[in-house]
């Protein structure tokens, strides 16, 4: 009995043992053996892919490489039959990262809340411009992000991060040997340009919300300038450079305005870029620069405003106003026409009320020699203007006579042209220089009214001679019937 109970128990405690050990080995998860094995060598990949982000996913050694992680032996784990693939080469490094990213639902389930689909991106980048097809890529996913280390983006140790990006994308536009390979028209100057910027240097001093390149350029959708859908294309830059420059919560640690955009939007040169798609009018980096933007200085803003109109600037640096301004320590364009607000240039700019581009400082008392100049330049425009629109109102009405206009209409476009070079004549602030342009507009334009009124008092002395000879005739046509008839009844007379 004793022997059958001892018997009894033995046996349910090696059942016991056994199922508890089944237990244990099923609950108890299996171990990655790449990286048991590597991590024991502590070869360089593994060191950093004990802190990589993929691994703290559970991304395994095999998830790129192939093989099967949880093999023992190696040379089956490492087996072609096991999917294994090596060191991935060339475009098969992105299509490796692809495989994950490009997958939304996979990405989200693993928490991540970034972009999908950058390998789609970067084949329509100008990375994937210059190469021999359309499967290889100037850079590999890994070229930027690292290959085994990779840290989030917000992680002050990765390269991609706002301190570091911008001399991991240095790293190659700097070189100029690597650049004359795919495009040797690009500089290789950018970081020394943005090094001298308040972005750059802010940026130096540690500063991770300045801008950078993927601020500008995109991450992975990088395109050329010239490129319409390019973010830094000319037609787009308001926006970029919106994003950071329009939000005032974003700017208010900086203490700068966040009008300027709106502002450009209604300026004549907005209005002109963005709605009349003019490109040769100027964008942000057109004043500011690429690179190496700073706000204009005050001694440099006419040398900004110069390289597009070069003749009001020749003008204006020969002029008394230059010596003035210099002295009171002003800014040149911009104290008359604005910065980012810029209007169409008119007439009222020369106005003499109080608080305006000329009243702002000339009076009957305060500076009345550019007082009285202004005036009769003011009374030049306006006669000008209106003896243009009258004639302009008498051509049409002689067009709508029928009258012949043509060389009248030519010639008044002379006095228009005028017109337009007094607005540059102006910035000599000199009476005489601005004579010289006016008087024979002025003179052009008289006699092309002299000449509209001309052919409307034609039209109405043809009307009346028509008419003062249609009545002649008829008189004429009149007597020669009675003369007619009285030959008739003489005739029937003597008969």
């Amino acid at each position: 009995m004793k022997t059958t109970i001892v018997l009894v128990t033995t046996t349910l405690l090696l059942v016991g043992l056994l199922v508890s050990t089944t237990m244990n080995t099923q609950q108890r998860p299996r171990e990655d053996q790449c990286f048991v094995c590597h991590d024991m060598l502590e070869d360089e990949a593994t060191v950093a892919f004990r802190s990589d982000v993929h691994r703290s996913a559970g991304v395994s050694c095999a998830d790129c490489h192939g093989g099967d992680r949880f093999e023992e032996d190696m040379d089956i784990a490492m087996s072609s039959a096991k999917g294994f693939i090596g060191i991935p080469r060339d475009i098969a490094i992105s299509k490796a990262c692809a495989s994950c990213h490009d997958d939304e639902e996979r990405m989200r389930n693993a928490g991540y809340t970034g972009p999908i689909g950058q390998l789609a991106s970067l084949r329509h980048s100008a990375h994937a411009q210059g190469t021999h097809s359309g499967e290889e890529l100037v850079l590999q996913c890994t070229s930027c992000h690292g290959a085994h280390g990779i840290r989030p983006v917000k992680d002050p140790r990765s390269p991609v991060s706002p301190l570091r990006v911008v001399s991991l994308c240095a790293s190659c536009h700097s070189d100029p040997a690597f650049m004359r390979t795919y495009n040797p028209s690009l500089p290789t100057d950018q970081l020394a340009k943005y090094r001298t910027s308040v972005h750059g240097q802010r940026n130096l001093a540690g500063d991770p919300r300045v801008t950078t390149c993927v601020d500008c350029h995109t991450a992975h959708d990088i395109k050329p300038a010239n490129e319409t859908t390019s973010s830094v294309n000319a037609f787009r830059l308001p926006a970029t450079c919106g994003k950071c420059h329009s939000d005032a919560e974003y700017m208010k640690p900086y203490d700068i305005r966040t009008d300027q955009v709106s502002e450009f939007t209604t300026s004549v040169h907005g209005i002109a870029l963005l709605e009349k798609g003019d490109s040769g009018s100027p964008s942000c980096n057109d004043c500011h620069g690429n690179h190496g933007a700073m706000p204009p200085e005050v001694t440099s803003i006419s040398h900004v405003c110069g390289t597009c109109h070069s003749l009001n600037a020749e003008l204006f640096r020969k002029s008394r106003h230059k010596v003035e301004f210099e002295r009171l320590g002003k800014p040149e364009c911009e104290t008359c026409h604005g910065y980012h607000a810029v209007q169409p240039a008119t007439e009222e700019l020369l106005s003499l009320e109080t608080n305006t581009a000329c009243g702002s400082c000339h009076g009957h008392e305060r500076a009345p020699v550019g007082y009285r100049a202004a005036n009769i330049m003011r009374g030049l425009l306006d006669s000008l203007q209106i003896t243009v629109a009258l004639a302009d109102e008498r051509l049409h009405a002689a067009e709508q006579k029928g009258m012949e206009v043509d060389d009248i209409r030519y010639a008044l476009r002379g006095a228009k042209q005028a017109r337009l070079q007094s607005r540059t004549a102006i910035h000599a602030f000199d009476l005489d220089v601005f004579r010289e342009v006016m008087d024979p507009g002025l003179l052009t334009a008289r006699n092309a009214l002299r000449d509209a009124e001309a052919a409307n008092s034609e039209f109405f002395f043809r009307r009346y001679g028509l008419a003062v000879a249609t009545l002649i005739i008829t008189l004429n046509v009149i007597l020669l019937i009675l003369y007619i008839r009285r030959l008739e009844r003489k005739d029937r007379a003597v008969a």
